[in-house]
C-alpha cells in the first residue's frame, strides 16, 4: 500500500465537513479518492462507502451542502450530558486499556437499547441506507471499524470480513448509548470510535496517510492520529475555527449540515499545498 486516506467520526456535521473537504482538495487538484486504502470510523465509514462508490464528489458536496428539511415527527439526536458521563466512567474503568474501556461502552450500549432509549436496529439500517449510494462492496479497499462488545476488540470490517456493507457501516456508526448495537456473526458490535475517533493505525501499513479527523482527542486509553502514525509519513486535517465554529455542538444535529459542508470546502483551499506534498510526491 502506498497511501491511506483515514476518515474519522465525527457524526452527521463530520460527514459534511470531510465531504466539503474532498471536493475542496479535488477543486484544488487533490483527488484523495485515489488512496489506495481507505479507512473509515464512525462518520468515516459513511464517507469512505460514498467515495469508494465511484458517485462524483461534486454530487455528494451538493447533497450535504442542500438545505435541510425535517421529515415529519422526526427527532434530532445528541449525545446528551447523561451519556457523556457513562463515556467518563467507562474511561475511568478502562485504566488505561482499550479493550476494558471498549466492553464497558459495550455494556452501556447494550442495556440502554434493552431499555428502550435508542432506535430499533431496523430504523438504524433504513438510516443507514439512504446515505449509501451502493449496497456492495467496492473493489478498492475499504475498512470499516467497530468494536466487539464482548471482547472489546477493534475489528476492521472488509469486503472479506463475511459480512455486508450496510451492517459494516451501520456497526461502525452505532455509537454507544445513541444507537443501538450491531449485531454480526451472531455478536453485538459497537461504533469503532469507542477505540478511537480515527483508528489512524489501522493504516500504518502505508507509506504515506492522510487523516481527515473531524475529532482527533487522546482521552484515556485514547491515542491522536499523530500518535499513531509515530514513523509514518502523514497529514492530519482537522477543523479550523471556522469549521468548529459550524459544526457546533451537537455533531449529530442535520440542520448544521449545509453549513458545515460549505466550512469543509473552505478549509480545504488553506491545507491543498501541504496535502498536495504528501499526496502527490
Amino acid at each position: 500500500m502506498t497511501r491511506g486516506l483515514v476518515l474519522g467520526g465525527g457524526g452527521i456535521t463530520g460527514i459534511a465537513w470531510m465531504t466539503g473537504l474532498v471536493a475542496g482538495l479535488a477543486e484544488a487538484g487533490v483527488d484523495v479518492r485515489t488512496a489506495e486504502m481507505v479507512v473509515g470510523t464512525s462518520a468515516g465509514s459513511v464517507v469512505g462507502a460514498q467515495l469508494r462508490s465511484g458517485t462524483p464528489v461534486e454530487e455528494l458536496y451538493a447533497y450535504q451542502a442542500s438545505p435541510y428539511v425535517a421529515k415529519p415527527g422526526e427527532q434530532v439526536a445528541s449525545i446528551s450530558p447523561s451519556v457523556l458521563a457513562r463515556y467518563a466512567v467507562a474511561f475511568l474503568r478502562g485504566r488505561g486499556d482499550s479493550r476494558r474501556m471498549c466492553r464497558a461502552l459495550g455494556a452501556y450500549a447494550v442495556a440502554q437499547t434493552r431499555a428502550g432509549r435508542t432506535p430499533t436496529l431496523e430504523e438504524r439500517y433504513a438510516a443507514i441506507r439512504e446515505r449509501l449510494p451502493s449496497l456492495e462492496w467496492p473493489a478498492e479497499p475499504l475498512v470499516a471499524t467497530a468494536v466487539d462488545v464482548a471482547t472489546g476488540e477493534l475489528r476492521g470490517l472488509d469486503a472479506a470480513s463475511g459480512v455486508s456493507l450496510l451492517e459494516a457501516v451501520a456497526a461502525s456508526c452505532a455509537v454507544p448509548g445513541v444507537y443501538p448495537p450491531v449485531p454480526l456473526e451472531g455478536r453485538d458490535h459497537v461504533d469503532g470510535g469507542a477505540r478511537s475517533y480515527v483508528n489512524a493505525d489501522l493504516a500504518r501499513d502505508c507509506e504515506r496517510v492522510l487523516v481527515l479527523a473531524p475529532v482527533d482527542r487522546a482521552i484515556g486509553p485514547m491515542r491522536r492520529a499523530s500518535e499513531q502514525l509515530a514513523g509514518v509519513r502523514h497529514e492530519v486535517v482537522r477543523p479550523d475555527a471556522r469549521s468548529r465554529a459550524a459544526i457546533g455542538r451537537n455533531v449529530l444535529d442535520p440542520a448544521r449540515r449545509s453549513i458545515s459542508a460549505e466550512a469543509g470546502r473552505a478549509q480545504a483551499a488553506d491545507v491543498a499545498e501541504r496535502v498536495r506534498a504528501l499526496w502527490s510526491d
